[in-house]
């Protein structure tokens, strides 16, 4: 309990940097947009060519082949997406973190200048979701019970890759090594604000959930503009929850970064909660 409590405390501190730069917002913003125009890329296709199911254990190597090489293909330009606009996220955090004012043009210089660090990145995080998604398609419920563990374990280990990757500037293979020895001293924390964060995520779509219902109810009235109206508004509801739950769990990882590296508390956030973020052995 004494970790979930810090936690909140964390999030609350992290909330606080991002009401001083709100222009971090615009980076999951356009990650998003970009995800989405990946996925209609990848997917209208596949579909349109009946080609989207997994192949099965009868399928020819090359079928097998062609599938999967689509997949590390799809799976490599999200990561790629996802990595660069976090990767500004955390640049214009640490220099909020170390008194500075920053500004989009900053966070996005910072990720340009590393991009071969964070296409690294990419195709280390693409292979390990390609060899997941193997697993899964082949074993199928015992495949789900694994993945859903490697999973889990992945994300732990992975959890500062990114915020080392923009301040020291490591590669892929030196940033894994580092978050996964960082673990050791910051592993309640990160799992905790893992679920803490999911936690509220799920909490705060209970309004639209709510609004569709509402939507759905005024339907059986002859409304139908109701639901339209409705539904509209849930929408945009979830992708501005969407896009502040992004920024702060960014802003989080990398303030328990900062403080795990330099042991120096970063501005906005206060030493006893970052200590209480250390495990002390």
């Amino acid at each position: 309990m004494g970790k979930f409590s810090n936690t909140w405390s964390l999030m609350g501190a992290s909330w606080e940097i991002l009401k001083k730069d709100k222009e971090m917002l615009v980076f999951p913003l356009i990650s998003g947009i970009c995800c989405l125009l990946v996925m209609a890329t990848y997917a209208v296709p596949l579909y349109a060519s009946g080609d989207w199911m997994p192949p099965g254990q009868e399928a020819s190597f090359g079928e097998q082949f062609n599938y999967y090489s689509l997949l590390f293909l799809f799976y490599f330009v999200n990561y790629l997406v996802i990595v660069f606009f976090n990767s500004a996220i955390v640049a214009c955090a640490v220099i909020r973190m170390r008194g500075g004012d920053p500004t989009v043009m900053d966070g996005l210089r910072a990720a340009g200048a590393r991009i071969h660090l964070i296409i690294g990145w990419a195709l280390v995080a693409a292979t390990v979701g390609l060899i997941l998604r193997i697993i899964e398609d082949r074993a199928e419920k015992v495949g789900q019970f694994v993945v859903a563990f490697l999973g889990m374990a992945w994300s732990a280990v992975s959890f500062l890759v990114i915020p080392i990757l923009v301040v020291e500037q490591k590669g892929p293979l030196a940033a894994l090594s580092d978050s996964t020895r960082m673990l050791k001293k910051t592993w309640g924390e990160q799992l905790i604000g893992n679920f803490s964060f999911g936690f509220v995520f799920f909490v705060l779509t209970i309004p639209a959930i709510l609004l569709v219902i509402i939507g759905m109810s005024l339907v059986g009235t002859g409304s139908t503009a109701a639901l339209f109206f409705t539904g509209g508004l849930a929408v945009i509801y979830i992708v501005g929850l969407a896009l502040v739950q992004s920024a702060l769990q960014t802003i989080f990882q990398t303030a328990v970064f900062l403080y795990a590296r330099d042991n120096k508390v970063p501005e906005g956030f206060q030493e006893q909660m970052l200590q209480d973020s250390m495990r002390h052995r």
